[in-house]
């Protein structure tokens, strides 16, 4: 996975709360292969009409919104399931970055380890940034920014989070980079309760 700081592109709205994992990927689409790409199976029910046929009014779907990388929604994106799938989705149709008040906790982890930020922003920055959209903005993972509508609007991600975002990092990555630590600690402790080492062999 490779790392990044900033991002620029196009911002798009998606004015509802509570949006959950099965309606970012409903589970009928989950036997397909990863390989085959997920991005045609984001929020396939809300973007459908009844006859499966592209919902006109659905935001996603209006021609203004096409190549957009940044989606704005309200509060409680990710709520749900644990799937990973559903983040397979909006990375797979071409989103970095999703910024709303707040987020379902397994999906934003899940988001971190796909390269997908999910920013936290208050209900009334969530609200305007919907109110702009579509618009281009920035975001910037070093400064905790979101510009391009106005003044800047700072989010929420926890240290860590960004951290792994920035440098690309999984959680193998995270745990190796604290290698020496892990070493120094374990060398300290087998000095101080020599006990606790398995005897070695003969």
């Amino acid at each position: 996975m490779a790392g990044w700081t900033r991002h620029q592109g196009l911002a798009v709205g998606l004015p509802r709360e509570g949006i959950d994992t099965d309606q970012l990927i409903p589970a009928r689409f989950m036997s397909a292969p990863r390989s085959a790409g997920y991005g045609g199976f984001l929020l396939h029910d809300l973007r459908m009409d009844a006859a499966g046929r592209p919902d006109t009014d659905f935001p996603l779907n209006k021609p203004e919104a096409a190549g957009a990388s940044i989606l704005i929604a309200r509060r409680n994106f990710g709520g749900g399931s644990s799937r990973e799938a559903a983040v397979y989705a909006l990375a797979d149709a071409g989103f970095r970055v999703v910024a709303a008040p707040s987020f379902g906790d397994i999906f934003g982890a899940n988001c971190v380890g796909n390269g997908l930020l999910p920013a936290r922003v208050t209900e009334a920055e969530a609200e305007r940034l919907l109110a702009a959209a579509p618009c281009r903005l920035t975001v910037d993972l070093e400064t905790g920014t979101i510009a391009g509508c106005g003044d800047d609007i700072a989010f929420a991600l926890d240290p860590v989070w960004r951290l792994k975002l920035i440098n690309g990092w999984d959680d193998i990555d995270l745990t190796a980079a604290h290698a020496e630590a892990i070493d120094a600690f374990a060398a300290a402790r087998r000095r101080d309760a020599p006990w606790a080492w398995p005897r070695a062999a003969g």
